[in-house]
């Protein structure tokens, strides 16, 4: 019977430096998902890769081998030894792991707990691999309760009142840089999701002007008209510093996409007005060296967890209502997974006690040619009656007991008894 197993990493596991070195790229998923397909012990796969976690989630036959398949798998497509980070993984299993799922797909794993763009990335990583065929049954049935879950959770609680997300962290920090938002000029560096919540908040906020500036034209375009902006050249990104107060940077670039020379040079042409630079991107689009220059502030997206766990606070009620719905919903899906091996047992077993009733009535009905249509069929039907009365004692309690922890123990003792695994 195949298992559910996961390996990865998280916010609370591993810094920054090491998730983005980790980090699978969004363009490139569909081909890391093909050579996780091809890893021999794994018959499913799916791979979230987000600012905060990185996570492969697979079905197997062998837990162990699969393990160290997708440790093998993580440390060779990064080109790491796998010393370097195994002791920052955790491998999941069995209860466990759907209570994790349900709970990241629910934002009670996030840095900030119920912010709402995790579903949408989970939701997204499941359908990068459903499209390439990577899931089958348990993935699929796994992951469509997680949404189901979220959902609940959404609907039964309040915890996503008041939208609280990583973008929204970012602009409470601005405000702690600045008294006020009005009047400022703000700079979103990429047009991604992140970038349009953050650039949501900021106006919420009374910012006088959001300049957008990305690799794509139309992009920046298309994102600063929505808040009657202006859309600035990626080229002119170094200009655009100079007559802005706050920078919201997520790109995907690999590489810095804001240097410290540039910086600064632009921070003594501004007569040393203060710039405030918030980094939610994964690998990181600022250079950390910024923080050494006078009036430059850095916050990357590790240390949005303090300004993070003030709004937790608010939550934590909400919290644990959300917490019982996953309690029950995994229970629940335990409970259904437990029941796998009880159907094709049952199946096998009538088919054997079947074809046992047919062989033996089969030679009774030879030795005894005599015997009328109607005799004939009386036999029959007392042979039938007699397999269903044998059968129906095990099959009642593989029924009920499936439902339960002690499913798995009354397959493996039917199986034995009646010798269902020597065909």
């Amino acid at each position: 019977m195949r298992e559910v197993i996961l390996v990865g990493l998280n916010h609370r596991t591993a810094p920054v430096q090491l998730r983005e070195r980790i980090s699978f790229p969004e363009e490139d998923l569909d081909r890391y998902l093909k050579e996780l397909q091809d890893l021999p012990s794994l018959a499913e796969g799916l791979i979230l890769s987000t600012c905060n976690r990185v996570e492969i989630c697979a079905a197997t036959r062998d837990p162990e081998k699969g393990v160290k398949e997708i440790k093998s798998f993580l440390a060779h497509q990064h080109h790491l030894s796998l010393s370097e980070f195994e002791d920052t993984l955790y491998v999941l299993q069995g209860e466990e792991l759907v209570r994790h799922i349900f709970r990241v797909a629910a934002s009670l794993d996030s840095m900030v707990v119920g912010e709402p763009q995790i579903l949408g990335q989970i939701k997204g990583a499941y359908r990068a691999a459903h499209a390439t065929r990577s899931t089958g049954t348990l993935l699929n049935k796994l992951f469509h309760k997680a949404f189901s879950v979220a959902k609940r959770v959404r609907t039964e609680t309040s915890i996503g009142n008041g939208a609280v997300s990583v973008s929204f962290v970012a602009v409470e920090l601005a405000k702690r840089i600045f008294a006020h938002l009005e009047g400022r000029e703000v700079l979103i560096v990429g047009a991604g999701e992140m970038c349009e919540l953050a650039a949501q908040h900021l106006v919420s906020g009374g910012v006088k002007r959001v300049l957008v500036t990305n690799r794509t034209w139309e992009r920046a375009m298309e994102l600063a008209e929505r808040f009657q902006g202006e859309a600035i050249p990626f080229s002119e990104l170094p200009n655009a510093l100079l007559r802005t107060d706050i920078v919201i940077s997520s790109t995907g670039s690999p590489d810095f996409v804001v240097r410290r020379e540039e910086v600064s040079e632009i921070i003594r042409k501004r007569k040393n007005s203060p710039l405030f630079f918030i980094d939610i991107a994964v690998p990181r689009d600022i250079d950390p060296q910024i923080n050494t220059i006078d009036n430059v502030y850095l916050y990357d997206i590790d240390d949005l967890q303090e300004v993070a766990e003030a709004n937790i606070k608010d939550r934590r009620q909400e919290a644990r209502r959300a917490e019982a719905i996953v309690a029950t919903e995994v229970e629940k899906f335990c409970r259904w997974y437990q029941s796998l091996e009880v159907v094709p047992t049952i199946v096998s077993l009538r088919e054997k006690m079947e074809g046992m009733r047919e062989k033996e009535l089969d030679k009774t009905l030879s030795a005894l040619p005599q015997l009328s249509e109607k005799e004939r069929r009386a036999m029959e039907a007392l042979s039938e009656a007699i397999v269903k009365k044998i059968l129906h004692g095990p099959i009642t309690l593989l029924k009920k007991t499936g439902r339960n922890s002690e499913g798995e123990l009354y397959v493996d003792v039917v199986k034995k008894l009646f010798k269902l695994d020597e065909e």
